[in-house]
C-alpha cells in the first residue's frame, strides 16, 4: 500500500505541474473541479458530505470520512468553447504615427483561444486514532489560460494569459464526539503567471510592433479551517474556510520582434518584473438532509473574496512605466443544490444545479478576463466495487452569460489602444475519480 500511495502522489504532482487550467470556467478564475462526487451534485452539500475524503477541499473536517487509510485520485477534463467577435479595434496613439495617431486593427478574432484541459486532484488520509485523521491533498485552486494568437485584432490587450496555483495541504481532522468534527490544514502554494501581448503600433514610422512576454512565479502559504455538525441523525451542517494567499511575483519580461526605434521610444528592454497579487479566500456553508433512506438533499453557499484582488500593477524595474490592469473584482457567491439517490447497494446517482456569479464588472472586463455569470447542470454517480474501492463520475454543463469587452475610454489602455468584442462561451466538464481504502 505504501508504494502504491507514493506512486499515486508522484503521478498527481506531475499532472498538476503541467496542467493549464481552462479559461475562467468557474467564476473569476477559481477552479471547482476537485471532486467527481461533489461535481455530480454541482457542489450541493460540499462542506457537509460524508461521501469521501475529496470533500475535504471545502472543509478539512471531512477528512474524518476516512475510517482507514484512504487514497482518492480525481481528474476533471474541462472542454470549453469560446466564440469571439471583434466589433472594433484601434492601435494606441503613439508619437510619430500617421495623421490621427492611431491605426485600425481590423476585426480578426483569436483562433481557438481555449483548449481542453485536465485538472487533477489527490487526497490521502491516515487515521492516527479512532478520532483523529491526518490528511494530505494536492489541488489546483485557481487557474486561467487563454491564447488568442499573435495576429488577432486585440493583440495589444492580450495574446496569451496563464495563471496556475498548485496547493499542497497538510491537514488534521478530529472527531470531537458523535455529532461534531473539526479540522485544519496548512498549505504551500506554488503559482506561475504568464502575460503576453503585442507592444507598439503597426505603423512603421512610429517604430512598428513586437511582442512582450512576462513570466513570473512565487511560493506562498495559506490555511483552512472547518467544522462539521450532525445535530440529529441525517442532518449535517458544514462550514469551511480557505484563507487568502498573498504572492510577491518575481520574473522577467522579454521582447521579440521589437525595432530599435520602438525600444528607444517606449523604453522596452529585457529586464526583471515584480508585482504583488492576492488570491482570494473561499468560505463554504453547506447542509445535507436525508429526506428518506435513499434520497439526500444537499445545499451550498460559497463566498469567494474576490474583492482582495484589485488588479495588476507590474513594475518593470526599468525606465518603462508600470503596466496597469484594473480588475476591481467584487466578492461573489455561488449557490448550489443537489440530490443524491441510493439506487442500490452498489450504485449511487447524483444531480445538481448551481448559479455561479462573476466578480467582473462591465467597466473593467478585459480580453484577459472575459468573464460572465454561470449556470451549472450536473449529473453523476458512484459505483462501489467493494467495501474498499469505489469509482465516481460526473458530467457538468456550464452555461456562461454572453458578455462584451468595451475598452475604449480607460486611461490605463493608452498604450494598448481600443478594443470592442463580444464573447459567447460554454463548457462541458467530465470528472472521474477512484477512492481506495486499505
Amino acid at each position: 500500500m505504501k508504494n502504491t500511495s507514493q506512486n499515486l502522489f508522484r503521478a498527481t504532482i506531475i499532472a498538476a505541474s503541467v496542467a493549464a487550467a481552462s479559461s475562467t470556467f468557474a467564476a473569476g478564475f477559481a477552479l471547482n473541479d476537485h471532486s467527481a462526487a461533489a461535481s455530480g451534485n454541482a457542489l450541493g452539500g460540499a462542506a457537509a458530505s460524508k461521501t469521501d475524503i475529496s470533500f475535504s477541499f471545502w472543509n478539512p473536517a471531512l477528512f474524518t470520512n476516512a475510517k482507514s487509510t484512504t487514497v482518492n485520485v480525481s481528474g476533471a477534463l474541462v472542454m470549453p468553447s469560446m466564440d469571439v467577435t471583434v466589433t472594433g479595434a484601434n492601435s494606441a496613439d503613439v508619437n510619430g504615427a500617421a495623421a490621427g495617431g492611431t491605426a485600425p486593427l481590423g476585426t480578426k478574432a483569436g483562433e481557438d483561444p481555449v483548449d481542453s484541459t485536465l485538472v487533477p486532484a489527490f487526497y490521502f488520509a491516515k487515521p492516527l486514532s479512532d478520532k483523529t485523521v491526518a490528511g494530505v491533498s494536492l489541488n489546483v485552486p485557481f487557474g486561467l489560460s487563454g491564447d488568442y494568437g499573435k495576429d488577432w485584432a486585440g493583440r495589444f490587450h492580450a495574446t496569451e494569459t496563464a495563471l496556475q496555483d498548485i496547493a499542497l495541504s497538510f491537514a488534521l481532522a478530529h472527531r470531537v464526539n458523535d455529532w461534531a468534527s473539526v479540522g485544519a490544514s496548512v498549505q504551500i502554494h506554488k503559482a506561475d503567471i504568464v502575460l503576453e501581448s503585442a507592444v507598439g503600433t503597426p505603423i512603421s514610422q512610429a517604430g512598428g510592433e513586437g511582442i512582450g512576454r512576462i513570466e513570473a512565479d512565487d511560493t506562498s502559504y495559506g490555511y483552512s479551517l472547518g467544522v462539521m455538525l450532525e445535530p440529529k441523525q441525517g442532518t449535517r451542517l458544514g462550514l469551511g474556510y480557505r484563507s487568502q494567499v498573498d504572492f510577491d511575483f518575481k520574473g522577467d519580461v522579454k521582447y521579440t520582434g521589437v525595432s530599435s526605434g520602438l525600444a528607444a521610444n517606449a523604453n522596452l528592454v529585457n529586464t526583471t518584473v515584480t508585482d504583488s497579487i492576492t488570491l482570494p479566500s473561499v468560505m463554504t456553508l453547506s447542509m445535507e438532509q436525508e429526506i428518506s433512506p435513499t434520497l439526500t438533499l444537499g445545499l451550498s453557499a460559497i463566498k469567494t473574496g474576490w474583492g482582495d484582488l484589485d488588479g495588476l500593477n507590474i513594475d518593470f524595474n526599468s525606465k518603462q512605466s508600470n503596466s496597469v490592469l484594473t480588475l476591481d473584482f467584487e466578492d461573489q457567491w455561488m449557490y448550489s443544490a443537489g440530490l443524491t439517490y441510493a439506487h442500490s447497494e452498489k450504485l449511487t446517482l447524483r444531480t445538481g444545479v448551481a448559479i455561479d456569479n462573476s466578480p467582473v464588472s462591465d467597466k473593467y472586463r478585459s480580453a484577459r478576463t472575459p468573464d460572465g455569470d454561470r449556470k451549472w447542470i450536473s449529473f453523476g454517480g458512484t459505483y462501489d466495487f467493494s467495501e474498499m474501492t469505489s469509482a465516481s463520475f460526473a458530467l457538468t454543463h456550464v452555461m456562461i452569460e454572453d458578455v462584451s469587452v468595451n475598452r475604449t475610454s480607460l486611461t490605463e489602455d493608452r498604450a494598448r489602444g481600443t478594443l470592442q468584442a463580444d464573447y459567447k462561451s460554454s463548457a462541458n466538464v467530465l470528472s472521474v475519480a477512484m477512492n481506495m481504502a486499505f
